[in-house]
């Protein structure tokens, strides 16, 4: 029987245990009550209320508009839907870099006014000290590598990230600085497989992928690319579960054609 069937709610030790048992962990991005209960009603481990709201629910181009405030009414919203999973919150662009005690803050704020259970934070030496600061006042921190969106200026493109020996070596010594710091789980992102792989074997903590290949100890993916909400974003690692984009535009098409032929409401759908 699985960690997974066990427990009546995931915390960060049943994640450790997971890893240990070599259960893979599930991990779905989600911004508002309703879709929420529909992820915990099917046991996902983890929910991550992701920066990504700014691109899914705002329609920005990149991750980097999305405020603090708008994190957190995400979050409320997410958190009143739980009863079983595990749910990390975004730290967004400007509300921690190169200020520890912004940092923690922050991470204040989104614990006192949402009630959710962690925070996920990007990058590794550069913010180790913001890492340090946030888990010694006893919140559990997860870190992101790899492909980092909140930096995406900086790299100049979405394409794979650490292909080159250096930046390998980088990414495996941050792993370890975020894990000897105290995080409980890291996110890799767009890095090869293999890279993933000596990554999630060199550290005692779980390793979750998006776009990391298989060898990691869990998976993430952004609810409207794995839903087909959208149609737009389709990079090799994503695999759609459903098309709602089309089942929910022909409903929409259905809806009108009724209202305008005056076929709804009929006389069993009124009072």
């Amino acid at each position: 029987m699985s960690v997974n069937k066990e427990i009546k709610r995931i915390t960060t030790h049943v994640l450790q245990k997971m890893k240990h048992d070599g259960e893979r962990i599930s991990m779905l991005t989600a911004y508002d009550f309703s879709m929420a209960k529909i992820f915990d009603d099917a046991n996902i481990d983890i929910l991550l209320v992701g920066d990504s709201a700014s691109n899914v629910m705002a329609g920005h181009e990149t991750t980097l508009p999305i405020t603090l405030d708008q994190m957190i009414y995400h979050a409320a919203s997410v958190v009143r839907a739980i009863k079983r999973s595990f749910v990390v919150v975004d730290l967004p662009f400007g509300s921690y870099q190169g200020n520890s005690k912004e940092a923690l803050n922050s991470t204040i704020r989104i614990m006192k006014e949402t009630g959710a259970h962690g925070i996920k934070i990007e990058g590794g030496e550069e913010i180790i000290e913001s890492v340090k600061r946030i888990i010694s006042a006893g919140v559990p921190v997860m870190g992101h590598l790899g492909l980092t969106p909140q930096s995406i200026y900086k790299f100049g493109t979405y394409a794979v990230r650490a292909t080159e020996e250096a930046e390998a070596q980088k990414l495996l010594n941050d792993a370890k600085l975020l894990q000897d710091a105290g995080a409980f789980a890291i996110v890799l992102e767009k890095i090869p497989a293999q890279l993933a792989k000596k990554v999630a074997e060199a550290l005692e903590i779980p390793v979750i992928g998006i776009g990391a290949g298989k060898y990691v100890d869990g998976q993430v993916l952004v609810m409207h690319d794995m839903l087909g909400i959208n149609k737009e974003f389709k990079p090799r690692f994503l695999r759609r579960y459903l098309n709602l984009y089309d089942q929910i535009l022909d409903a929409t098409k259905q809806y009108i054609t009724d209202v305008k032929g005056r076929d709804f409401p009929n006389d069993n759908e009124q009072y």
